[in-house]
């Protein structure tokens, strides 16, 4: 004899079946958005236990003290608490080295350095590489051979293009293509970048 159960089972409507499929479905659904409910409204221990750094370093050659957020990007403190906005945010994938900037005299993306990384260390800007007699001699450089357009990535390029002498890559056009290449000029000023930094290079190694 057949199992009555089976019997009832095999008896089932397609329709029966889809019923119980849908509230199966709406039930999992309530489950899932009540869950999610409960981890929104739940209290955030970064945001509302404002997890921060303190950090003390030089910037531009001068003493900082800030209490940061931990997880802020380099740029985003400069360009958000420290008004410094010749760093610009282009790509904020460390990608167009728009954000470029020194820190103890080395070239980083500063949209992919955390903010606290900085601590006790010198980060140096566009804005802190003019002398008191006049402009750097990169910044007068690409003025002298058009190396921008727009402007947007000429801060970068500029920190770029000295750490690209500091580093010994710029004794060549092809060298400098090579160490610059990090740095995306969508205004396509590329020929103006090489003959600003074989302009400055000289002046820039005697200093």
């Amino acid at each position: 004899m057949s199992d009555p159960q089976e019997t009832q089972f095999l008896n089932l409507t397609r329709r029966q079946v889809l019923e119980a499929g849908t509230v199966v479905s709406i039930s999992g659904a309530i489950s899932t958005a009540t869950a999610q409910e409960q981890i929104q409204g739940a209290p955030s221990a970064l945001s509302e236990n404002g997890i921060t750094a303190q950090i003390a370093c030089r910037i531009n050659a001068q003493p900082v003290a800030l209490e940061i957020d931990a997880r802020a990007s380099l740029l985003d403190m400069l360009r958000e608490r420290l008004g410094l906005v010749g760093a610009k945010k282009g790509c904020d994938h460390g990608q167009c080295g728009a954000c470029t900037v020194h820190v103890d005299g080395r070239r980083v993306a500063s949209c992919l350095t955390l903010a606290a990384k900085v601590d006790g260390r010198d980060v140096t800007t566009i804005e802190g590489i003019a002398g008191a007699d006049g402009l750097h001699p990169m910044q007068q450089a690409f003025i002298d051979h058009d190396a921008l357009q727009c402007g947007y990535c000429t801060p970068g390029q500029i920190m770029a293009a000295i750490a690209c002498v500091k580093e010994g890559h710029a004794s060549t056009p092809e060298d400098i293509r090579e160490y610059m290449s990090g740095n995306i000029c969508r205004c396509g000023a590329y020929v103006g970048i090489v003959a600003a930094i074989e302009q400055a290079a000289p002046q820039i190694e005697r200093g």
